[in-house]
C-alpha cells in the first residue's frame, strides 16, 4: 500500500453512494455463501451429538475429539498455507480448498464408523481452515479501500447467520437445520448439498 493510498481522503461520496455493481453484488453474495457454509459445517456438529453418538456407537470423549479435530487441523493448515498462499491465484486457491472441503464433508456424511468420521473432520478442517483467509484476501484484492468495510460486513454477516441456523432450529423447528436429521438421517446435515435440504 502506497503513501498516496494511505493519505487519500475516504469521503468519495459519489463512489460510496453508487453501491455495488451487478458483478460486485454477485461476488459478495458468493463470498458470503462460502463463508456461511464453512462456519455452519463446523457449528452443525455439536448439536448433532445426541444423534451421532448412538448412531455410530461412540462415547462423548470420542465425539469431543471429532469436534475438536476440525479446529486443530484448521489451525495447522492455516500456518502451513501462510508460506505459499500468495504464490497462487486467489480464485484457483479458493476452488482447490473448497473442493477439498466438500470432499471432507462428503466423507463425514457417509462415515460408517468413528474412524471415518474423524478422518472426514480432519480433511474438512485442513481445507476449510484456509478458506476464510482466502475470502478476505479476495475482498482486499478486488474492492477499493472505500468499499472494503462494507464488503467485509456482508461477508461476516454470514458468520453470524450460520451460528443461528446451526443451533436455533433444533429448538424451534423440526424441519430446519439439525431437525432434518430427525426426519431422515443425521448424515443429511453433513452432506455437501445439505443447505437446500434443510429448508
Amino acid at each position: 500500500m502506497t503513501e498516496q493510498t494511505l493519505t487519500e481522503p475516504i469521503d468519495k461520496r459519489q463512489e460510496l453512494s453508487r453501491g455495488f455493481s451487478r458483478y460486485q453484488s454477485i461476488l459478495v453474495a458468493l463470498l458470503a455463501l462460502v463463508q456461511f457454509t464453512i462456519i455452519i459445517d463446523f457449528m452443525i456438529m455439536s448439536p448433532l451429538g445426541a444423534i451421532i453418538m448412538p448412531a455410530l456407537n461412540i462415547s462423548a470423549a470420542q465425539f469431543g475429539v471429532a469436534v475438536s479435530a476440525y479446529a486443530f487441523s484448521a489451525g495447522i493448515s492455516g500456518i502451513l498455507a501462510a508460506g505459499f498462499a500468495d504464490q497462487f491465484d486467489r480464485k484457483r486457491l479458493l476452488l482447490f480448498f473448497y473442493v477439498g472441503f466438500t470432499l471432507g464433508t462428503a466423507l463425514c456424511a457417509i462415515a460408517p464408523n468413528y474412524h471415518v468420521l474423524l478422518l472426514g473432520r480432519i480433511v474438512t478442517g485442513l481445507f476449510g481452515g484456509v478458506i476464510g483467509s482466502v475470502v478476505l484476501a479476495i475482498v482486499t484484492d478486488l474492492f477499493a479501500l472505500q468499499l472494503r468495510g462494507r464488503v467485509m460486513g456482508f461477508v461476516q454477516t454470514a458468520f453470524a447467520a450460520s451460528q443461528v441456523l446451526a443451533f436455533q432450529p433444533v429448538f424451534f423447528s423440526p424441519t430446519i437445520g439439525t431437525g432434518t436429521s430427525r426426519l431422515a438421517h443425521w448424515s443429511a446435515c453433513r452432506s455437501p448439498g445439505w443447505p437446500p435440504c434443510c429448508f
